[in-house]
């Protein structure tokens, strides 16, 4: 009997809306919700994520630590690694994997600099 009290009370402020209403309701929940989760993302990463990311896009994992070593030297942590292999793969109209290979190898750098910023650090 307890539930059903307080089943009543907590969807009080609900019962007159309509369909279209309750659904609005939802998604403006779910974008209160899902807004600090996206934020986070953009604002915090970390190597093991970059490498992560690399890794579900088909790299080994020596070559995604590779690849995300190049993006920490050109400090471009906050643009995700996997999004810059994507995007230069894009540029070049290559496929990822190659394009991951050669970021990995060094090459790329100049047209990553151009298209995300970034400044070369001395080893």
């Amino acid at each position: 009997m307890d539930q059903t009290k307080n089943f009543e009370e907590a969807r009080a402020h609900l019962v007159d809306l309509s369909n279209e209403e309750l659904k609005d309701k939802f998604w403006e929940l779910i974008d209160e919700i899902i807004e600090p989760l996206l934020k986070m993302g953009h604002e915090y990463t970390s190597p093991s994520i970059e490498r992560s990311v690399i890794m579900r896009m088909g790299f080994s994992s020596t070559e995604a630590t590779a690849i995300v070593d190049q993006v920490m030297k050109y400090e471009l942590m906050s643009k995700g690694a996997g999004h810059i292999v994507y995007r230069i793969a894009k540029e070049n109209n290559a496929s990822i994997r190659e394009t991951g290979l050669a970021l990995a190898e060094g090459k790329y750098w100049d047209q990553v600099e151009s298209l995300f910023g970034g400044v070369e650090k001395d080893d």
